[in-house]
């Protein structure tokens, strides 16, 4: 059971105990010639069902955290950043079944998004949109081709690392550049197997993720597209990174 739908059923239960006592339990001890003391589980439901509330607003239709563990968003995510997803980016869906009740913008290419894993749904993955409805994507030689025109790569230098996470030393890091001129680092390692993939157009309300991490990320070359349904936001900031310690350098970063 996902802890999304956990918090709707405990805002739901409480806020029902709640309702009821104000309208039946309370009239009735009020009224009672013997000093009754208030349950118990109402005090917590009255207590704690404001706490829900706003926890299940913020997190169903403003903000949700995230933690990173893997490296397949290397170099712009490393194993441990706390990143913020803006949840109204792509409009307001409802708790649990994600049904949007408010259209607001559609994922483009180059946005970094959390998404429910097509294959297991309570799996949450985050990965850069490269592929649009209709796009027709290759992936040959360790490039990407969109509807046929590859996207630009110009190499930046060896790796370096940094001082959290999985040691990608050795790698190069290449920037990349959309067919909107978006640019955006990926990394690349020549010594490892490369599986190309042919051509694939995607369907109508899906999306085409991959890691920046090229090879090292199990995305949609692999395991096929994202329903915009599974989408649950745009990642947008960096608040914390904890792995081993704090590395204050990656707080306060935005996500390109």
């Amino acid at each position: 059971m996902s802890f999304e739908l956990i918090l709707v059923i405990a805002t739901a239960i409480t806020g029902a105990i709640a309702y009821v006592d104000k309208l039946v339990w309370k009239p009735k001890r009020d009224r009672s010639v013997t000093t009754e003391s208030e349950p118990l589980i109402v005090e917590y439901s009255r207590s704690l069902f404001p706490v829900f509330l706003v926890v299940l607003v913020l997190r169903s239709f403003v903000v949700e955290p995230f933690r990173i563990p893997s490296g397949s968003m290397y170099p712009t995510l490393e194993i441990g950043d706390f990143i913020v997803v803006n949840k109204f980016a792509y409009g307001l869906k409802l708790p649990v079944t994600q049904t949007k009740i408010v259209p607001i913008g559609e994922p483009k290419r180059g946005d970094v998004v959390v998404f429910k894993y097509p294959k297991d749904p309570d799996v949450d993955y985050i990965k850069r949109v490269i592929g649009l409805p209709g796009d027709k994507i290759t992936y040959i030689g360790r490039t990407v081709f969109i509807n046929g025109e590859p996207l630009k790569q110009t190499y930046i230098g060896a790796y370096k690392g940094s001082d959290s996470g999985a040691n990608m030393d050795g790698t190069s890091e290449i920037s990349e550049t959309l067919p909107s001129g978006k640019k955006h680092m990926i990394l690349l390692d020549k010594d490892k197997y490369s599986q190309d993939m042919q051509t694939v157009t995607v369907p109508p309300g899906y999306y085409f993720m991959m890691g920046d991490n090229r090879d090292y990320s199990n995305d949609s070359r692999f395991w096929g597209f994202v329903p915009e349904q599974n989408i649950k936001g745009k990642a947008f900031g960096i608040w914390m990174n904890w792995d081993d310690g704090v590395h204050f350098g990656r707080i306060g970063k935005g996500i390109d």
